[in-house]
């Protein structure tokens, strides 16, 4: 039998209850992160994201910056639904995936909006390769974003931002990525094989 002195329980309990309200503490606040961050919509997101080769969790991230999970969100620039489609860029992937009669409404559909955001990230991708290049272009638009990396106070190389000089399309972009660190942290053991 271990002996432990009187005056040595006290702050071993004391301990063991710090380390218990530290557990606790712990688990209430990842149970109300998974209620900021829900993972609504998530059986559509990985079947596009794996269609078009992305993170579930970046489209998630997206989601989560642009719209809060509300399929009924419009901007006052005019942007629509869950992944905050603009009406012409909407119609522009419809014509590119070859799908008719298209109009705007449809991008307050969770289906349709999220097939079109993960097509125009990865269609982004495909010209600029690098996350913060896409997300920068997915806020600002590409236009701007070549203007940028032509630009010798933007860009040494052509090639990466040495900064963005919109102050909205940074804080986009920083919003993405730790919004990305947040869904990655939180539900990493549920990502489903395969994906990239």
């Amino acid at each position: 039998m271990i002996f432990i002195p009187r005056k040595w329980i006290g702050v071993i309990i004391a301990v063991l209850l710090f380390l218990l309200l530290i557990l606790v503490s712990l688990k209430v606040y990842n149970t109300v992160q998974k209620m900021i961050y829900p993972t609504k919509y998530m059986d559509i997101v990985e079947r596009y994201a794996v269609e078009y080769g992305i993170d579930p969790y970046l489209v998630l991230a997206v989601i989560k910056a642009e719209s809060n999970f509300n399929p009924e969100a419009k901007s006052s620039k005019g942007a629509i639904g869950l992944m905050q489609i603009q009406p012409d860029t909407g119609k522009w992937i419809a014509e590119n995936l070859g799908i008719e009669n298209y109009n705007e409404d449809l991008l307050y559909n969770p289906e349709v909006n999220i097939r079109f955001g993960c097509w125009y990230i990865n269609n982004l991708n495909s010209e600029f390769k690098d996350p913060v290049l896409v997300f920068a272009a997915y806020n600002a638009g590409r236009g701007n974003v070549q203007k940028w990396l032509n630009d010798k106070e933007y860009s040494d190389d052509g090639e990466k931002l040495k900064s963005i000089p919109f102050k909205e399309t940074r804080d986009y972009v920083d919003k993405i990525i730790r919004n990305y660190h947040i869904f990655t942290r939180l539900y990493e053991g549920k990502r489903k094989k395969g994906i990239t």
